[in-house]
Order: C-alpha cells, then sequence, then structure tokens
C-alpha cells in the first residue's frame, strides 16, 4: 500500500509543477491543465519508472490473491454434501429418536429411490430384462 501511495503522491507533485511551470511560461485555463497532463505523464513515464513497476507488482500480487481466494471459495462451494437420512417429524433425527442407525420406517434413501426409477426403466423398455438379470450374476460370479 506504500507503494501505491508514494507513486500516486509523486504523480500529483510532477503535475504540480508542470502546471506552475506552465502557469509561468503563460498558459492559462483548460491549456495549462490538459498541458500539464501531458508533460507530468511524459516525465513520470521516464522518472517513476522503478516506482510503477513496484506498484504493479504490488496489485498483480493482490489481484492474483484475491483470485486464488475466489477459486478456493467456489471450489469448496462445488464439494458435493454427504447425503444425510431422512429425518422422521418431530424427533429431528433419523432414526425416529431410538438412536439406531436404521431409517425410520417408511423413510426412503436416495439409493432406493434410483433402484426403483431403475427397475421402472428396465419395465418400461420391456426387453433386456432377463439378459440384465443375466448380467448381474455373472459379474457377480467374477467378483
Amino acid at each position: 500500500m506504500r507503494s501505491v501511495l508514494a507513486y500516486t503522491a509523486a504523480r500529483f507533485l510532477l503535475f504540480g509543477v508542470a502546471y506552475g511551470v506552465l502557469y509561468l511560461l503563460g498558459a492559462r485555463g483548460w491549456l495549462a491543465l490538459i498541458l500539464a497532463a501531458l508533460v507530468s505523464g511524459l516525465v513520470s513515464y521516464i522518472l517513476l519508472s522503478r516506482q510503477r513497476d513496484a506498484v504493479s507488482e504490488r496489485i498483480t500480487a493482490r489481484t492474483d490473491r484475491m483470485s486464488r481466494r475466489l477459486v478456493d471459495g467456489a471450489a469448496h462451494e462445488d464439494v458435493p454434501d454427504v447425503p444425510s437420512e431422512p429425518k422422521s417429524a418431530g424427533s429431528g433425527r433419523a432414526d425416529g429418536g431410538t438412536g439406531g442407525t436404521e431409517p425410520a420406517e417408511g423413510a426412503e434413501t436416495a439409493a432406493d429411490d434410483a433402484a426403483e426409477d431403475a427397475g421402472n426403466a428396465g419395465d418400461a423398455e420391456g426387453s433386456g430384462k432377463e439378459e440384465k438379470e443375466e448380467a448381474k450374476g455373472q459379474a457377480a460370479g467374477t467378483a
């Protein structure tokens, strides 16, 4: 932050000096402002190159840190949540408040829903159901 402030102060100082010199030479109003901006810009390009490089490095480092933080935050948000078991009404616990690990009666899990959907898809197709069951049996036999 110090390098940014030092560079900015030097630029303002150069502008003030350029404006003062142009004012003494007879330039007034908008003409003096425009010429002072041009002259101070050219002089600062030559005289303040090291300070400008320091400011550039500082700003680049800061934007890189911010970019990394944004990417890390986005990656953290994209991590899939661990599916929790459904909770029964009233107790706030999936086991109905008994302390067991089994889901409450009537509670279906995502795996049950997926299995049911897969079974329904096989029924809707109407063909290949026996082939799927045979492939399951062979896969279980080879494993």
